[in-house]
């Protein structure tokens, strides 16, 4: 999918995707035959693999997100059940993607990845979806007409945010937010990004080496993440 099409995706989904979405995941997820999941259709292997994050023994999951992006939202709560639901050895990552500049997509990766240098993306991680789609705390929409604000929300507008639900200081954050670490974070994001072969969000990823094709409802999608988990926990043994 092009960077266009993401684009009129995410356009479409502030005018009618959230119910949409809501609708497809309710929807019952199909039992794929002979109780498996299948390669090249519910999911695509990446080859090479990229590398896991997380501390050996583990397996990583891992979203390709954006807190710009409506499906994201959506998705939002099926992905806090799923984390409940993993065993020990299984920790979720997050990678924020940066595509759309008109709906200050970048500026929500940056916000991200500088929480999470400052120790407080983890606890922030919902609230902040909650600030953007329910509340208007950080107002990327107007409510009456469900366009993009102009001007768009900004680095200091999320830094207010976290100041207010995270005890950082405004400034502290943005600060922060320009520093060679967070610089860092950000190349590193968009080679993930790239390495993951994301095309749209949320786009999720096992182990570094399944990519799960996002056809279907949020069900089918959880329960194909959760095949993939315990397979490659069983590969393990």
């Amino acid at each position: 999918m092009s960077v266009f099409s993401r684009a009129i995706v995410s356009i479409l989904g502030l005018i009618g995707a959230l119910s949409t979405a809501t609708v497809l995941a309710q929807a019952p997820a199909p039992a794929p035959a002979g109780g498996q999941y299948v390669e090249g259709r519910h999911y695509t292997r990446l080859t090479p693999a990229v590398p896991q994050s997380t501390p050996a023994g583990t397996v990583e999951v891992t979203e390709v997100f954006s807190y710009g992006c409506p499906a994201c939202f959506q998705a939002s709560s099926f992905v806090a059940k799923l984390k409940k639901q993993l065993p020990p050895k299984v920790q979720m990552t997050y990678v924020p993607a940066s595509w759309i500049a008109a709906e200050a997509w970048p500026m929500f990766q940056r916000a991200y990845l500088t929480a999470q240098a400052m120790g407080i993306a983890e606890k922030t991680h919902d609230q902040v979806f909650d600030a953007i789609w329910r509340t208007g705390e950080i107002p990327l929409t107007d409510p009456a007409t469900g366009r993009m604000r102009r001007p768009l929300p900004t680095i200091e507008d999320a830094a207010k945010f976290y100041a207010a639900h995270a005890g950082v200081k405004a400034e502290d954050f943005v600060a922060a937010s320009k520093s060679f670490a967070v610089e860092t974070k950000v190349g590193q994001a968009e080679k993930l990004v790239r390495a993951y072969r994301a095309e749209s969000t949320p786009t999720f990823v096992v182990a570094g080496k399944y990519k799960v094709n996002n056809a279907g409802s949020y069900d089918e999608v959880m329960a194909i993440i959760r095949f993939l988990v315990d397979r490659e926990l069983a590969e393990r043994r």
